[in-house]
């Protein structure tokens, strides 16, 4: 389960555009509304904080997760991933940019590139880019959103155009963390 004080420190942005879709669609600025809408995100293949095997990364078939989440709040029309790197030398590192997946979607399977519109990630290629840390241990935020709407961006768009896209949209949100380190 998430660790709600872990997830509202260290997702202020997210908590903010909750916060924002909150009060849009339920005219409440009661912070607990926000926290009544965090959703829960697994993965089979490594536990909350824990080490994502090297199947995943770049030392191994980089290939994705699986990723499976509860219910959605109601009125969800769709869902979109962002998995990023905060611990990459001198910026976040975006690994995985997916939106539009449909809103009865409650998995990703292994290795899937074939649902929703993938994003650009910062290797500079559409879809999953694994774990490849140039040194220590880096941590990787999968961050699912739970949104009112469908977003209208082409494929390729980066992270920042997403969050701008999603912004006001937000119903609901999830996060998982995995760890690796290159040895």
């Amino acid at each position: 389960m998430i660790n709600r004080r872990l997830f509202l420190r260290q997702s202020t942005k997210l908590i903010e555009l909750s916060l924002i879709a909150c009060t849009a669609n339920t005219n409440s600025t009661d912070s607990q509304s926000v926290l009544a809408n965090i959703m829960k995100l697994e993965s089979s293949a490594f536990s909350a904080n824990g080490t994502i095997p090297a199947k995943y990364t770049c030392d191994g078939q980089d290939i994705s997760p699986s990723l499976t989440w509860d219910e959605p709040p109601p009125g969800t029309q769709s869902f979109a991933l962002i998995v990023d790197d905060p611990d990459a030398p001198g910026r976040t590192f975006v690994h995985w940019i997916l939106y539009n997946l449909p809103a009865e979607t409650r998995q990703l399977l292994e290795g899937i590139d074939s649902i929703g519109i993938q994003g650009k990630n910062d290797f500079g290629k559409l879809g999953y880019g694994g774990p490849c840390p140039p040194s220590g241990i880096h941590r990787y935020f999968f961050k699912l959103y739970a949104l009112d709407t469908t977003v209208q961006l082409a494929a390729g768009s980066t992270k920042e155009q997403l969050l701008t896209a999603m912004d006001g949209h937000i119903l609901g949100a999830a996060e998982l963390i995995g760890r690796y380190s290159r040895r």
